[in-house]
């Protein structure tokens, strides 16, 4: 399949060199006019506008976009607008707001062209050697991107969600679990760092991870964290894209009890600690599966060094 990405970040970068390993055709677009050329020599069609992107494609054209959410996402949605036609398919995968992602549907719609919200986990590992879609939209769409998706994901890892906002709307779930995932595992290696026994973290962390209750990737990304870097040496700063926010206005909104997750977004704002064990292992997560910053701290205590 032929299709054009616009944005080549963390995650649009890696679904086309996963895409073309796959022998799809790849038109890339970024604003940022080296990173395209830089794939461009591992085999990605450059476009170097939107108008050039949408005449590197045959209708119906698909164009997947990986970008921050809200406004950049918004600007992309409109340039799209002006340039694809009728049949056509834009695709979310970043991790928009479900209501921005009805809105974009409504207004593409209106265009005769057609929009899915696609939930990508995974991370930038996932990214690279199989993904996990959640896809909100029309079934036509749908049923037209699905095989390339699933060339994409790992065994069973598409779902058509439901409507419009629907994919992305169970994507935030999704991390918001996450977040409590990941918020009780950093408290354990706290709890563990301050113990009086001379404990060895990563190799507790594979034991863990054979056969435990708890094993799964994010102990296994905690093992490889603690192999990898020195928790003294680490910020327990953490960088926060405030999505788990919208979930706990959601949950206010629902009168629904939400304590752990809730908990796990305001653990953020305690995580402007340099010294705080918790931050540092919820930074490492965070790095090990989004490629998100860690942060080393400066030689007199204090945290924001430069992002490694």
């Amino acid at each position: 399949m032929k299709f054009g990405i616009v944005g080549l970040g963390r995650m649009g970068r890696d679904i086309a060199r996963h895409a073309m390993e796959k022998s799809h055709r790849v038109v890339g677009y970024n604003r940022t006019r080296e990173r395209t050329l830089e794939l461009a020599k591992e085999g990605l069609e450059p476009a170097f506008s939107f108008d050039e992107l949408a005449q590197k494609l045959e209708p119906p054209r698909f164009v997947v976009i990986y970008v921050p959410h809200g406004k950049p996402t918004d600007e992309m949605v409109g340039e799209l607008k002006s340039r694809l036609g009728e049949g056509d398919i834009v695709a979310d995968g970043g991790n928009s707001h479900w209501k921005d992602s009805v809105r974009h549907y409504d207004e593409l719609k209106a265009a005769g062209i057609r929009f899915l919200d696609i939930g990508t986990s995974g991370g930038v590992e996932g990214a690279r050697r199989g993904a996990c879609f959640m896809a909100g939209g029309d079934r036509d769409a749908f049923e037209h991107v699905a095989p390339l998706l699933r060339d994409l994901a790992v065994d069973e890892g598409v779902i058509h969600a439901g409507p419009a906002g629907a994919g992305h709307f169970v994507k935030l779930i999704h991390n918001a679990i996450e977040f409590g995932m990941v918020q009780a595992i950093a408290e354990g290696v706290d709890l563990l760092a301050r113990s009086d026994y001379r404990l060895d973290l990563p190799a507790l962390f594979n034991n863990w991870n054979h056969g435990s209750v708890i094993r799964g990737w994010l102990v296994e990304l905690m093992e490889r964290g603690l192999r990898e870097h020195r928790l003294d040496d680490l910020s327990g700063h953490v960088d926060d894209t405030r999505e788990v926010k919208w979930v706990v206005e959601y949950a206010l909104e629902k009168e629904a009890w939400i304590p752990i997750i809730a908990q796990s977004e305001l653990a953020f704002y305690r995580y402007r600690d340099p010294d705080s064990v918790a931050g540092k292992s919820v930074a490492l997560l965070r790095h090990g599966f989004g490629g998100h910053p860690l942060h080393e701290k400066h030689g007199d205590g204090s945290g924001g060094g430069k992002p490694s």
